[in-house]
């Protein structure tokens, strides 16, 4: 949505000093009109030429200004640019400088999209879901185990720009470490798009370890038979583990067609790189699939342990229960208040009956207790 500022003291002063004198109204700007620039939105942004970033600060049009000169001279040359959740206003903005497809823009600003890769003309745009791992000392206390996020990357022939969404997944590491290997960056802005899905799907296989840590203590949990099973942290374990699989699941399919179907873009090298992307994907997915049959399992598991205790406890309950109906049944005979009962008017009528009565809860509960009742 556009980011509208409010409109200056003066003007509003302005406006009623005129309503006050009878006069028409001045003109006021549009508050509509008044946008927030790309700056803000902006985290990054870098022209590189053979493998080493230029010096200096540059706006995004600046930057492709620059670039256009550098190649123009014979050199390779391409911009890489940061946005962090932009507007409508600051995304097309910087789409009209880039040229890229109204689709793909309306698909990076409105972000929640499913991981896929798609070509418009001599552009790709890659959609990634972020993952990151929310430290807990209980899964009992918490109630999100995985946070997700967006990037989204445009690449072109002398372009890159990437716009995140979400407060994780941040690219400085990764420009870092680009800026840091020039041999990397000598093959042109598609090695920026590996080193981010790369990074990205390597904090896959990071979370999918972690989130095997909780659910081995849930399965310890529920097999340990002294401890009370929370099945509602066994849902919330599947919940995530579903959210994982819709992030990295039809990633796979997309970055399997990188080298059929878009080797005129990217090169032999860059295609190297992404097999091995692709492969740490479906290495991801399978752990993704593993835990998802693994926590059914245990749902199954836990449920059948409820069921054993409810019997158990009903077992008790009604053991008892038996015991309680003998002195209630004797009570209720001898106080029906007849006058002719055997031993009604006997002197050790009473105690004679409460022994009765304790003799014969005594041999109910031993007998429970012998069959594992009590």
């Amino acid at each position: 949505m556009p980011s509208f500022r409010a409109l200056p003291p003066s003007l509003v002063r302005q406006a009623s000093k005129s309503r006050t004198a009878g006069q028409p109204n001045p003109p006021i700007p549009d508050a509509r009109r008044i946008h927030v620039p790309v700056s803000q939105a902006m985290v990054d942004c870098g022209v590189y030429c053979e493998g080493q970033r230029l010096p200096g600060k540059y706006t995004h049009a600046a930057a492709l200004a620059k670039v256009h000169e550098l190649e123009a001279d014979g050199r390779k040359a391409f911009v890489w640019i940061g946005l962090h959740e932009p507007d409508e206003h600051q995304m097309q903005t910087v789409a009209d400088v880039f040229g890229l497809h109204q689709l793909a823009v309306e698909d990076a600003v409105h972000a929640h999209q499913r991981p896929k890769l798609e070509r418009y003309d001599k552009m790709l745009f890659l959609v990634l879901k972020t993952v990151t791992y929310v430290e807990h000392d209980s899964i009992a206390k918490v109630r999100e185990i995985v946070e997700t996020g967006e990037i989204m990357i445009f690449v072109g022939s002398d372009y890159v720009v990437t716009v995140r969404h979400g407060e994780h997944g941040g690219l400085a590491g990764v420009r870092k470490r680009l800026e840091a290997s020039p041999a990397n960056l000598q093959l042109g802005p598609y090695s920026v798009m590996h080193a981010i899905a790369d990074h990205v799907v390597d904090t896959y296989l990071d979370v999918t370890d972690l989130i095997k840590t909780d659910i081995d203590a849930m399965e310890e949990e529920i097999f340990s038979p002294l401890t009370a099973t929370n099945i509602e942290s066994i849902y919330l374990l599947k919940r995530e583990v579903v959210e994982l699989r819709r992030a990295v699941g039809p990633l796979a399919t997309d970055l399997q067609r990188i080298g059929a179907d878009h080797d005129d873009l990217i090169n032999v090298e860059i295609r190297r790189y992404m097999r091995d992307v692709h492969d740490h994907t479906i290495k991801a997915s399978e752990r993704i699939a593993s835990y998802d049959e693994l926590l059914s399992s245990l749902v199954q598991a836990a449920l059948g342990k409820v069921a054993m205790q409810q019997n158990v406890d009903m077992r008790k309950i009604s053991a008892w229960v038996a015991i309680a109906a003998v002195p209630t049944a004797m009570a209720g005979i001898y106080g029906m208040n007849f006058d002719h009962m055997p031993e009604l008017h006997w002197t050790f009528g009473y105690p004679a009956v409460l022994m009765v009565m304790i003799s014969v809860c005594l041999l109910l509960y031993r007998n429970f207790r012998r069959n594992n009742w009590l």
